[in-house]
Parts: structure tokens; C-alpha cells; sequence
């Protein structure tokens, strides 16, 4: 079943897991608001929504900081007033912090839980608010990992905010559920994106293996044989933006092509 002619918001959509969610929600029927830091990137994905949505597909940016409340809020409702509705709510947008826990700085995690933890956050209260305001059922959809199942060495600070991502997905899926609102999160293993190019590189230096070591290394362990797409991610995105599982809330459900399992 589609989601066509509903209205999507994805944070982080400049790049990597975002920009594969926007470009597939798009192609199965969505408008999408993209919604980053970088305008460059938010206008080039912008041009490829409109290319895969085909004719009459819309597209719109919207510069954000996710930490900041009222910036995610002014998001919700420039997505409502461009496209003329708002649907579903997709808390992508985050960044990994690699180090050892003994290392780790006040600043440092101050930084980690005000993207991965208070603006998803501030994208579930605006996404709520406004299906509330709508007299509408709605969709939230954050961003957790394998790291919010498993607490992994020198991750130690990321998994624990992708920990307390599943814990606000099942505290706002057991509040919101009254009004018709599902929230479930989606949690990626090994994707090859920037992201992973970083996550790579620190561990590489705190370690002294090679470049590359510790990323062939968790591939390795996947049972499928091989490291996950963005694509991959944005497909069980999709599956939980569409009507099929609207009898789904409060789940954050690995897809990590079997590496960690629960």
C-alpha cells in the first residue's frame, strides 16, 4: 500500500540514511520537506525527490537545528504550510561520538545528546502537536541503531543515546497512542555512509589498527555477507510510514542484515 499524497518530514536529509529516506518515501508517493543544516545538500536532494517522485512531486527545504526546539517546530509547520498537510515525521538527523568512556568530555557529551537525544525529542512533541492541532493520526519515526540494543566499545556515549531513543519511542507510543499517533524507531547496523568513513577513522587512531580494519571487521560479522545500504535502511522506513503497519507502535526493530540479535 502507498503513502501517496501524504505529507513527510526528514531531519538529517542532506546526506547518507536521510537523503536514501527522503528519495524513498518520495518515490512511493510522498511530498517531502528536507530538513538539514546544509542548504547546498538539502537543494540537491531536493531536485532528486522531484526527479524520482516524478510529475507533481513536491519538494521544500528548511534549515534547522534539531537542537534547538523551536527551530523543529518551525520545520513542522513550514512542512504543513508548503504542501498542505503534514503526515509523517522522520527524526533522522544525528552523529557518533567515538572514544573511550574514560575520555569522554563534558562538552563532547553535551554535544551527542543534544542532536541524538533532544532533537529527536523536539521532533516527537512538534510532530504530535500538529497531528493533535489536526484532528489527525500521524507517524513518528526516529532514528536509533544497533548501538540502542548493544552498548559497544568506544561507543559507549552514542549507544547510550540511541538507548534513550528506544526509551522515548515506547514512553510517546504509550502517550500518544489515544490519538491515533504511532511512534517507532529503526535501528541500522553497519551502513556505508560518511558517517561509518569517521567512525572508522577514530577507531583506527585510538586502536592503531588500519584504516579500514574495524569496518571490515563488523562487516564481517553480518550474516548476510555485506555492509548495509542506505537504501536498505530507507526501505523498512518506508514499511513503517505506510498504512501496513499501523497496528505498530512503540517497536524499534533492528535491520542490520543479522548482526545483532534480540
Amino acid at each position: 500500500m502507498s503513502i501517496n499524497g501524504k505529507v513527510a518530514l526528514v531531519t538529517g536529509a542532506g546526506q547518507g540514511i536521510g537523503r536514501a529516506i527522503a528519495l524513498r518515501l518520495s518515490a512511493d508517493g510522498a511530498n517531502i520537506a528536507i530538513v538539514d543544516m546544509k542548504e547546498d545538500k538539502m537543494k540537491a536532494v531536493a531536485d532528486e525527490v522531484r526527479k524520482v517522485g516524478g510529475a507533481g512531486r513536491k519538494a521544500t527545504t528548511f534549515k534547522a537545528d534539531v537542537t534547538k526546539r523551536d527551530d523543529v517546530f518551525a520545520a513542522v509547520d513550514h512542512a504543513e504550510k508548503e504542501h498542505g498537510g503534514f503526515d509523517i515525521m522522520v527524526n533522522n538527523a544525528g552523529i557518533a561520538s567515538i572514544q573511550p568512556i574514560s575520555e569522554v568530555t563534558s562538552e563532547e557529551l553535551d554535544k551527542i545528546l543534544k542532536v541524538n537525544v533532544a532533537g529527536v525529542l523536539w521532533g516527537i512533541q512538534a510532530a504530535a502537536k500538529k497531528f493533535k492541532d489536526r484532528k489527525q493520526k500521524g507517524k513518528i519515526i526516529s532514528a536509533s541503531s544497533i548501538a540502542g540494543h548493544e552498548g559497544f566499545p568506544l561507543l559507549g556515549v552514542y549507544s547510550a543515546t540511541k538507548f534513550a531513543v528506544r526509551a522515548l519511542t515506547q514512553a510517546a507510543a504509550k502517550e500518544f497512542a489515544s490519538a491515533g499517533i504511532t511512534v517507532n524507531a529503526y535501528c541500522p547496523g553497519v551502513v556505508g555512509t560518511d558517517m561509518w568513513v569517521e567512525i572508522d577513522r577514530r577507531m583506527a587512531e585510538i586502536t592503531g589498527a588500519k584504516i579500514g580494519e574495524n569496518y571490515d571487521k563488523f562487516v564481517g560479522g553480518i550474516a548476510l555477507g555485506r555492509a548495509q545500504t542506505p537504501e536498505d535502511v530507507a526501505a523498512f522506513v518506508s514499511y513503517l510510514a505506510g498504512p501496513d503497519s499501523d497496528y505498530m507502535t512503540g517497536q524499534a526493530p533492528m535491520i542490520d542484515g543479522g548482526l545483532v540479535y534480540r
